[in-house]
């Protein structure tokens, strides 16, 4: 007997046919992947199953009955969880306080709080119950919203881009964790656009394009490319990454301590970097790091970095806001899409004057006629599903935003661009033309500081590499001198000049 069965699935929005006519069965510990590009209907269907969108068409079966799943709380008590790629955390609770929120009835939150402890120890996923989910990083809210599907034991498992943000290691073990409650009889549904991930964990693959079903395979038999080619109809296309090469010093970090302004942040220590016109400098590191200390200290969000520490093409720009550093040529791609890359209620046009002011008149009058039209530029140029210029940020797949909010940045013509999470959530296509389009602005002698928990990223575009562990910096290496597991090993702190036992006291000092 099926665990899941969908027939006939459609769901109809005003400006696009989200999901059309689609078939889908899981089997009881199966690891089912749907695969597609941004924009395929992928997380419509998830929603669907969760209760959380209702099918214009179609039949849901459950365990071989008929059932109509009216909201998530319906489908949790049939014993369906759902991990969203956009997360569904109240900023202002602890860890715990959300999960217990989450959870229908029954235990204490003394008592979710330890088994939150207990489950994210037993599967390998860091979570401290009592940090406030304003403090976390979007990796360490990604692993929240894991445990708290994971106490649930459910007997369906939605995963939508589960590892977007997660670092290989950690990877691993959630796929032992996957693999684990799949052998006890869960069955899981994985979105993701990482083929090696669909190859190396799925047992079943299903490819939706536009909407609709064009393909059922065995992922462990096919290839990366011959994946591609069913989920957009060709291989991505391959990027041409030129040697660099540099020109005058853009960006230069040096003595950047700043003390972390909450219990649960890092404390930056002595952080120095340079980046030069014309390279791309990538910095990888584990989530909770320092990286939101440090690209709020670079973007201008926190001011309080000393006098002279941060450089741009030798102006002291330590103290300006983010709108003064704009003017200087530094424009921001930050890693959280909804809520500070784009206002979610608010059109993709108004959106654009997030960043963008050649709209804006001398006397604060907003010519519109040009705002629609830098909006549909950037939704040609991007190759952005969307509903046109007027459609509302939070309308757009995580995907499509993402390739929005990059190009809005990118077609401003900074001289310094600093992204975080360049292509997280993001189907392969686009990712290779969010990482083709930095190159092209690298080339064009724009520096580029990439923050990313990639490596594969990383090393695909970076010139230069430094790691972040601890709230320090490591030196810089050449992509071409360095390797995986020697970038790897940084990340726990351990590179040239550091012990572990320095390495274990700053923890600890970080910690205090």
């Amino acid at each position: 007997m099926l665990r899941l069965e969908l027939q006939g699935i459609s769901k109809q929005y005003p400006a696009v046919r989200a999901n059309d006519g689609v078939n889908l069965q899981v089997a009881p510990g199966q690891i089912h992947a749907v695969l597609g590009e941004n924009g395929a209907g992928k997380s419509t269907l998830m929603k669907i199953i969760y209760g959380a969108v209702r099918p214009d068409e179609g039949t849901v079966r459950w365990n071989g009955q008929p059932v109509q799943i009216a909201n998530p709380q319906q489908a949790r008590a049939l014993g369906i969880s759902m991990v969203f790629q956009h997360f569904s955390l109240f900023d202002t609770l602890t860890a715990a306080e959300n999960v217990w929120l989450g959870l229908d009835k029954g235990p204490t939150l003394a008592e979710v709080t330890e088994r939150i402890r207990s489950v994210s120890h037993d599967y390998g996923l860091d979570v401290d119950p009592l940090r406030p989910v304003h403090t976390l990083s979007v990796g360490e809210r990604q692993r929240v919203e894991i445990v708290r599907a994971l106490l649930t034991k459910p007997q369906l498992l939605i995963l939508d881009e589960p590892t977007s943000v997660l670092t290989p290691q950690a990877v691993e073990k959630l796929f032992v964790t996957l693999r684990q409650l799949a052998a006890e009889g869960c069955s899981i549904l994985y979105i993701s656009h990482k083929l090696d991930e669909i190859r190396s964990l799925c047992h079943h693959c299903t490819v939706l394009r536009g909407g609709r079903v064009t393909g059922e395979v065995d992922p462990t038999a096919e290839t990366n490319a011959s994946l591609s080619r069913l989920m957009i109809g060709s291989a991505p296309p391959e990027l041409a990454h030129r040697p660099a090469r540099p020109g005058a010093l853009a960006l230069a970090v040096r003595g950047l301590s700043l003390a972390k302004q909450s219990p649960f942040g890092t404390t930056l220590a002595d952080v120095a970097l340079q980046v030069r016109a014309g390279e791309i400098l990538g910095i990888a590191g584990v989530s909770g790091n320092g990286q939101q200390e440090l690209m709020a200290a670079l973007s201008g969000e926190d001011r309080r970095a000393p006098e002279g520490s941060i450089r741009l093409f030798d102006a002291d720009i330590a103290a300006l806001s983010p709108r003064h550093r704009r003017h200087l040529g530094l424009h921001f791609v930050p890693e959280e899409r909804l809520g500070r890359g784009a206002v979610p209620v608010m059109s993709l046009a108004q959106n654009t004057l997030l960043t963008r002011t050649e709209a804006v008149g001398p006397l604060g009058w907003i010519d519109q006629r040009t705002v629609r039209a830098l909006a549909e530029r950037l939704i040609g140029a991007y190759n952005v599903k969307a509903g046109g210029p007027d459609a509302p940020a939070r309308s757009l797949s995580g995907g499509n935003l993402q390739k929005f909010i990059v190009g809005r940045e990118i077609d401003a013509k900074p001289k310094l661009l600093i992204v975080s999470q360049p292509t997280w959530g993001v189907d392969v296509g686009a990712a290779a033309q969010i990482r083709g389009a930095l190159l092209q602005l690298r080339d064009a002698g724009c520096a580029v500081l990439v923050v990313s928990e990639e490596l594969e990223e990383l090393f695909e575009i970076s010139d230069r590499l430094q790691v972040i562990a601890g709230g320090r910096l490591s030196p810089p290496v050449a992509v071409a001198e360095a390797s995986v597991p020697m970038i790897g090993e940084w990340m726990s702190g351990l590179w040239p000049g550091r012990s572990a036992q320095a390495t274990m006291q700053e923890a600890r000092h970080a910690a205090a």
